[in-house]
């Protein structure tokens, strides 16, 4: 489990295809510290294993599913990526519970520079749609973020200097992919409410 505040702005230093499925070695430092074989790090927001652990690096095994599901098939050497740590009893929850399970693939649509903000807009894809509100939250990239605006189309978050310096949000460009995590309360709520309803009618 994961919060969705970034802790390193990594890079990715190699992408190696095995057959379906591929190998990544991150570039990294903060991540590492503390950090065993076989711990969790959120990568762009998707939950990966950590494996071959350097001082200034790991590497991960990256599923076809996940591949499939995830931004993590397009990644290239030098690609700049979004690091956490999975969460610690003493950990502070500053986000939000971000499991590292992407639903869904978004779109950069636009960036509004607003000279000390920016206001991001991300378009969605619909079978997401029941699980976004209006001031909820959302992990974009494992960035947990505030929806600012929602329409039937997009999102809009609100983006402040530091999480624009220390996250990919600056790097990438209009029409870029990225992933998607709604809130798991509401997929627990739906969950609930939907065996609540076939109970009574049975």
């Amino acid at each position: 489990m994961f919060t969705g505040i970034i802790e390193e702005l990594g890079s990715v230093r190699s992408v190696e295809q095995r057959g379906d499925n591929a190998r990544i070695v991150i570039d990294a430092k903060v991540v590492i510290d503390g950090t065993n074989h076989g711990d969790s790090i959120a990568v762009n927001g998707v939950c990966l294993t950590a494996l071959d652990l350097q001082p200034d690096s790991f590497a991960a095994d990256v599923s076809m599913e996940t591949l499939a599901r995830s931004t993590l098939g397009s990644l290239q050497p030098g690609t700049p990526v979004n690091l956490e740590r999975s969460v610690t009893p003493a950990t502070r929850l500053g986000g939000h519970i971000v499991q590292g399970h992407v639903d869904a693939r978004g779109q950069l649509l636009a960036v509004k520079d607003h000279g000390e903000s920016w206001t991001v807009r991300f378009g969605y894809p619909k079978e997401i749609a029941r699980y976004l509100v209006f001031k909820g939250s959302v992990a974009v990239e494992g960035i947990s973020l505030t929806i600012a605006a929602l329409t039937d189309d997009y999102l809009e978050v609100a983006i402040i200097p530091k999480t624009w310096e220390v996250t990919n949000l600056s790097s990438l460009k209009i029409g870029d992919g990225v992933n998607l995590e709604v809130d798991v309360i509401g997929k627990y709520v739906e969950r609930l409410l939907g065996y609540q309803s076939a109970q009574s009618n049975s």
